[in-house]
């Protein structure tokens, strides 16, 4: 009686095998094909296509160890600059020396420190994937972005130099001139200007057609400019405008910047939510994540700056609050992401990593309503 059961999954089995078997063939044919006709090639063909073969062996080798190597991450970073113990603010001249002007020294800009550093790890103590070639031509003529894999510390640093962009836009803008009323600081304006390079040139580009400067070139003057400036500074050969309103402007502009990003959050997790097989969740994930690995520097180094307006505005508990907000969420670090809806069984990644970060801007906002009174 069970026999034409058995057979007939017996068969749906062979069938399921036979299938795949199918499938795997379609996918080495090319391969075999190539292997056959390297085999029958001269050896000068053979040691053309030997040696080229083992190029982009060795290619794919480093990008997958860059991809999947984070050098220097740690989430506690910003303990190793002991801000607490600064009593000064950036700018403020704490010894006047034999009193001349080469002798004066004043306070160094935490945010330009910390900016500079930031840029280091992402374009020196990491390469910067987003303009290597082997990225750029993506898996197959697929975008990276759009595949589960190979991108998640790609978007992590472009998390991290979108708050760079913002921040350096603010140090020219705002905080390295007297009242926007004097003229911009030049290393603090070419810092801006090659942060806001696109992420993505490689040495050579079709439009136009031609050798290019590559991506991370610009990026690394910007770490020059802006220790240029810092050390100027150090010496009162220029200003940092530590008042209260630059401090709010510069909340202000980080909450805006962070609330596009949960709003980017939202929507993926309001209308993808494919559980583990969104493809798009990972580097929606670890771009906000890499904000907030970036802005939570940022933040200590506006308290180290600022200090004298926060001690007399009283907001060292609002600060040390929104802190362990920064915290809290950069322990979130899952091997995968899910972008589950928030009914299912599965995590929901994106949905918890948007909460943090409306969190995180609460208290940002909390702080500019003070410092606004």
């Amino acid at each position: 009686m069970l026999d034409p059961i058995v057979n007939f999954f017996t068969w749906i089995f062979q069938m399921i095998g036979k299938a795949i078997g199918f499938v795997i063939g379609i996918i080495l044919w090319p391969f075999m094909w190539f292997g056959r006709w390297y085999m029958q090639s001269g050896w000068i063909l053979k040691l053309i296509f030997g040696a080229a073969i083992l190029l982009l062996v060795a290619l794919y080798g480093r990008f997958v160890y860059v991809t999947q190597v984070w050098n220097g991450f740690n989430p506690n970073y910003v303990d190793a600059y002991s801000f607490e113990k600064r009593n000064v603010s950036a700018g403020e001249q704490f010894a006047a020396g034999s009193g001349t002007d080469s002798s004066r020294t004043c306070g160094r800009s935490a945010i330009a420190d910390v900016s500079a550093d930031l840029i280091q790890f992402n374009v020196n103590d990491n390469a910067w994937i987003s303009s290597m070639i082997l990225y750029k031509l993506g898996f197959f003529g697929i975008d990276w972005d759009n595949t589960p894999f190979m991108d998640n510390k790609a978007s992590f640093q472009r998390g991290i130099n979108q708050a760079i962009r913002r921040t350096t836009t603010e140090l020219a803008d705002n905080l390295g001139r007297v009242r926007t009323t004097s003229q911009i600081d030049n290393d603090l304006q070419d810092a801006r200007g090659n942060m806001q390079f696109d992420e993505e040139t490689w040495y050579f580009g079709l439009q136009p057609f031609g050798p290019k400067t590559p991506t991370p070139s610009y990026y690394r003057d910007a770490i020059a400019k802006l220790r240029s400036f810092n050390s100027r500074l150090e010496k009162c050969q220029t200003v940092f405008d530590a008042r209260a309103d630059n401090l709010k402007i510069y909340l202000d502009r980080i909450a805006s910047d962070i609330g596009s990003t949960s709003a980017l959050l939202k929507d993926r997790a309001e209308n993808y939510n494919y559980g583990f097989f969104d493809p798009r969740a990972d580097d929606r994930f670890w771009f906000a994540y890499g904000q907030l690995y970036a802005y939570y520097g940022l933040m200590k180094a506006a308290e180290a700056d600022f200090e004298d307006v926060i001690k007399q505005r009283n907001l060292t508990n609002l600060w040390q609050t929104m802190d362990a907000q920064f915290v809290a969420a950069l322990k979130i670090q899952p091997w995968l992401i899910a972008n589950s809806s928030e009914t299912g069984i599965f995590a929901t990644h994106l949905t918890t990593m948007g909460f943090y970060i409306l969190r995180v801007r609460s208290n940002m906002v909390e702080i500019s309503n003070v410092l606004a009174q």
